[in-house]
C-alpha cells in the first residue's frame, strides 16, 4: 500500500505540473512542430532558424534559462547547423536568366514613415497582427490560418509603409520580392522563381512582401494573357496553400480589378488603401510638417489644397521644405508649400484637383479661385501667404477682380 501510495502520489505531482505547462507548451507548438519538420526532412536552415526564434520567444515569455540552454546547444553544434542565423546569412533566391536577388531584405531601423489609419483599418491590421502572433495558440485548438493580407488601392497610399509597421510589430525580418522581377522571359523560369521566394520564406520566420501583385496574379481568363501567367498562378496558388501559419505574406496591388478570384481567396485578410481623407491629410501635415511655426488654421488650408493628394505626395512637400530648411537656410512658409503642391498637381483627365484648376493661372485668378472656394478659410491674410505676397497686395488682387465682374469682363478661374 506504501509503495502505491508513494506512486500515485508522484503520478499526481507529475500530471499537475504538466497540466499547469500545458498552456505555455501551446504557445511555442508552432515552433517546435517547425523544427521537427525541418529534422525531419533533413532541413538545417530551417532548424536552426526555428529553434533560435523559439530561444527568443521563451526568454521574451520568462523563460531565460531554458533560451540559454537551446542557444549554447546551437552554438554547440554550430559546424554542423549550416548556415548559420536566417536573419544575416540565409542565401537569398537568385534568378538564373538574370543572375539578380529575387528578394530584397528591408532594414526596419531606418524606416521613420508615418502610418495614418482610420479606426476600421487600424483594428483590422490589430486583429491581422494579434492572430500572427498567436499562431501556436489558435494551432492547439484547431484553427489553423495562414498569416496573409491582401492590400490594394492606389499607389502612395500607405501600403509598404503598413507592411513595415507589421513587420516592426511582430519583431521579424522583412524581405521585399517585387513581383515584376520575378517574371522571366523563359518559359517555366517565373514559376519556378515563385515557387523559390515562397519557399526561402518558408525557411524561417519572417514577413513576406510581394509587392506589385497584380502583375503575376492575373485573371486566369484574360484572352490576352499566355498560358505561362495562367499556369503562375496555379503554381502560385499550390505552393501557398503548403506554407504554414508561421509565415506571414502580405500582397499589395495598385490593380486589385486584375486579380484572379482565386487569388483573392487565398488571403484570410483584405484590406483596401484608398485616397485619404480630409481627417487623414490634416494627421499627415501634422506629421510631417514639423519646422516652422503653423497653426491650426494653416493646417485646414493645407488639407483643402491637397484633397486628391496621396500621402505620398503630401509628405514629398513636407520633406522639399525640410531640405530647402537645410541647404538653403530657408524657414518653411504657406507659399512654399502652395508651390510644392503645384507641382505634384499634374494634369489629370476629371480634374479632381482642386490645385490642378489653378496651374498656369495669374495671382489676380488664383485669388478669385480661392475665394470663391472659401472665402471664410481663404481670408485675404491666408492668400496672401499662399502667394508670398502681402495682404495689401492680397486685398487689391481679390478687390480689382471683383470690380472687373462688376464691369461685365470676365476673369479666368
Amino acid at each position: 500500500m506504501g509503495l502505491d501510495y508513494r506512486f500515485m502520489t508522484t503520478y499526481n505531482r507529475f500530471r499537475n505540473k504538466t497540466y499547469r505547462f500545458m498552456p505555455e507548451l501551446n504557445e511555442f507548438a508552432t515552433e517546435l512542430f517547425r523544427i521537427i519538420s525541418g529534422a525531419l526532412k533533413l532541413d538545417v536552415l530551417k532548424v536552426r532558424n526555428y529553434s533560435s526564434f523559439l530561444a527568443d520567444k521563451l526568454e521574451a515569455a520568462g523563460e531565460a534559462s531554458t533560451a540559454a540552454r537551446l542557444r549554447k546547444l546551437l552554438q554547440e553544434t554550430d559546424h554542423e547547423l549550416r548556415p548559420a542565423d536566417f536573419r544575416a546569412s540565409a542565401a537569398v533566391p537568385i534568378d538564373s536568366e538574370t543572375r539578380f536577388p529575387l528578394v530584397e531584405r528591408i532594414t526596419l531601423d531606418s524606416i521613420n514613415d508615418v502610418l495614418i489609419l482610420t479606426q476600421e483599418q487600424s483594428d483590422l491590421v490589430s486583429e491581422f497582427v494579434s492572430v500572427a502572433k498567436s499562431q501556436g495558440q489558435l494551432e492547439s485548438q484547431g484553427m489553423v490560418a495562414q498569416s496573409s493580407l491582401l492590400l490594394y488601392g492606389p499607389p502612395g497610399c500607405g501600403k509598404t509603409c503598413l507592411a513595415h509597421h507589421i513587420a516592426k510589430e511582430l519583431q521579424l525580418p522583412l524581405y521585399l520580392a517585387r513581383i515584376d522581377g520575378l517574371i522571366s522571359s523563359f518559359l517555366g523560369n517565373t514559376a519556378k522563381n515563385i515557387r523559390a521566394v515562397l519557399e526561402f520564406a518558408s525557411k524561417g520566420p519572417c514577413v513576406l512582401l510581394l509587392d506589385e501583385f497584380d502583375a503575376i496574379a492575373k485573371l486566369r481568363d484574360d484572352k490576352q494573357e499566355l498560358g505561362e501567367l495562367k499556369r503562375v498562378v496555379n503554381s502560385f496558388l499550390q505552393t501557398i496553400d503548403s506554407l504554414g501559419p508561421q509565415t506571414v505574406i502580405i500582397a499589395a496591388s495598385n490593380h486589385p480589378q486584375l486579380l484572379d478570384p482565386a487569388v483573392w481567396r487565398r488571403f484570410t485578410y483584405t484590406l483596401p488603401l484608398l485616397m485619404p481623407k480630409a481627417e487623414q491629410r490634416k494627421q499627415i501635415w501634422s506629421a510631417y510638417l514639423k519646422l516652422g511655426r503653423w497653426s491650426d488654421h494653416d493646417f485646414e488650408i493645407f488639407t483643402d489644397l491637397s484633397d486628391g493628394f496621396t500621402g505620398a505626395e503630401i509628405k514629398e512637400v513636407c520633406m522639399r521644405l525640410r531640405r530647402q530648411t537645410i541647404v538653403h537656410k530657408i524657414p518653411p512658409d504657406a507659399h512654399g508649400v502652395f508651390v510644392g503642391l503645384g507641382r505634384l498637381a499634374t494634369p489629370d483627365p476629371d480634374r479632381s484637383r482642386f490645385m490642378t484648376n489653378l496651374n498656369g493661372l495669374d495671382n489676380m485668378a488664383i485669388a478669385t479661385a480661392l475665394r470663391k472656394r472659401d472665402s471664410r478659410l481663404y481670408s485675404h491674410a491666408a492668400i496672401a501667404g499662399l502667394l508670398g505676397v502681402s495682404k495689401a497686395t492680397a486685398f487689391r488682387l481679390t478687390v480689382k477682380s471683383e470690380r472687373g465682374k462688376r464691369h461685365g469682363r470676365q476673369i479666368k478661374g
